[in-house]
């Protein structure tokens, strides 16, 4: 009798390092000598998958970035799910920006995954359920292959692998 395998591709971001990279970097930005006297925020919407920064100018929101980025790659968190919008100017000549936050496989990357793997001829079927994808095949061999395509591919979000079976 053999049996099918299978695993399932995610792209997840833990909430919890979001929260601890945003506290470290608002210790940071508070101790920091060019933002002296400066308001400075930053803003974590769950619900919204959304980051939002406000700073005085747009120069010390770039730094005000920059210090969020540092801090969420030191805790390991993929930086291609952090998709960067534009800075807007908001009340009080502050300016204000959003970072969306990608949790789990957009329905176009999914495709385009897809499509990889049946490039390749794999002898495994991948199907697309929610913001995941399954990979079943009746070999190890064949599902270790389809990881590597999707690991080596560009795809605009990290991937990461799971339910292994």
């Amino acid at each position: 009798m053999a049996s099918e395998f299978s695993f399932d591709v995610v792209s997840k971001v833990d909430y919890n390092l979001v929260d601890e990279a945003i506290a470290t970097a608002m210790k940071e930005i508070v101790n920091r000598y060019d933002f002296k006297g400066v308001t400075s925020e930053i803003n974590f919407d769950k619900k919204a998958n959304s980051i939002a920064l406000q700073s005085a100018d747009e120069y010390k929101l770039k730094a005000l970035y920059d210090v969020l980025l540092t801090k969420l790659s030191k805790r390991g968190l993929p930086l291609k799910n952090f998709q960067q919008q534009k800075v807007e100017s908001a009340l009080g000549g502050t300016a204000k920006m959003a970072v969306k936050v990608q949790n789990g496989i957009p329905v176009d990357k999914a495709k385009e995954m897809v499509k990889a793997v049946k490039e390749h001829k794999f002898k495994a079927n991948v199907s697309i359920q929610g913001d995941a994808l399954r990979v079943t095949s009746k070999s190890k061999d064949e599902l270790q292959a389809v990881m590597g395509v999707l690991r080596a591919g560009d795809f605009g979000v990290t991937v990461q692998f799971d339910n292994f079976r």
